[in-house]
């Protein structure tokens, strides 16, 4: 009888989930298969078959997939030297690492247009040393999104790998140095596997946050489309919503296989046995 009763508390969450989010998903991938009353494929046939849509698509996933690479790169060694130090430390640590969450991606994305300008911070340093002769071209291509977008979810993935890192047992990495081992093997023997559930959790979000973000691409990246900013053009630019629903049901379809594919590396990778 209790756990009915407890049961009978997920209702209202459930409920709340199917109306305003399952319910609007399955419609909205439901509908780019009907066209005049009748089932079709022309909408994603059409799509794959644009060499314009199909230069999106893999603009969209190397921005994505480089941004996660980096941020893991970034985010290991900082998630470890803060997960090592005393609580008081890592409390002050944490918060730096999670203030950019509190400013909003649109003044951050401003904030780097500032720097990556023509004649912003980033050229007006390298010109007045003489490193460069002519401005460098940043501002409006991947390499700026990749920036904004490394800067926006750096902090998740620090954030994730803190939480699986300082539950690593100092002694095994002791234990690895008393057998002979060197401290950077000890590191890359027990602390990279150990830190894996972790590791994934935050190149997923990252990942997929690269995907679908919206408001870092299109103020830094201008002309240059990424799928998120496709998808806003067809639908309100457009108003071309079946083209816009098919473009969703896409990132959708990406953002499934990806995480399934994170979650087969994690078993790979860290077998539970």
């Amino acid at each position: 009888m209790k756990k009915s009763y407890l049961y009978l508390l997920l209702l209202p969450g459930l409920l709340f989930l199917t109306v305003f989010m399952a319910a609007p998903i399955l419609i909205t991938i439901g509908s780019t298969f009907f066209q005049k009353g009748t089932v079709t494929f022309d909408g994603y046939l059409h799509f794959f078959k644009d060499p314009y849509f199909i230069k999106i698509l893999l603009t969209t996933l190397q921005v994505s997939v480089v941004t996660t690479a980096i941020c893991i790169l970034l985010g290991f060694p900082v998630a470890y030297y803060i997960s090592r130090q005393s609580l008081k430390k890592k409390s002050v640590l944490l918060a730096l690492a999670i203030f950019p969450l509190l400013t909003s991606s649109v003044v951050r994305s401003f904030s780097w247009m500032i720097v990556l300008g023509k004649k912003g911070l980033l050229n007006t340093a390298l010109l007045g040393m003489g490193i460069i002769q002519d401005p460098l071209d940043i501002l409006y291509t991947p390499t700026a999104m990749m920036i904004g977008l490394i800067h926006l979810f750096l902090p998740l993935i620090i954030i994730t790998l803190v939480g699986v890192m300082e539950n690593i047992d100092a002694d095994l990495i002791k234990a690895a140095e008393s057998l002979g081992a060197s401290r950077f093997t000890a590191f890359r023997k027990v602390v990279i596997p150990l830190s894996v559930p972790g590791l994934i959790i935050g190149s997923i979000l990252v990942f997929v946050g690269s995907l679908t973000a919206y408001t870092t691409p299109a103020l830094l990246g201008g002309k240059q489309r990424v799928i998120s900013t496709f998808l806003y053009q067809n639908a309100i630019t457009l108003n071309d919503w079946y083209s816009a629903s098919v473009i969703a049901t896409i990132m959708m379809a990406i953002t499934f296989v990806v995480i399934s594919l994170m979650n087969k590396l994690a078993n790979t990778l860290n077998p539970k046995g």
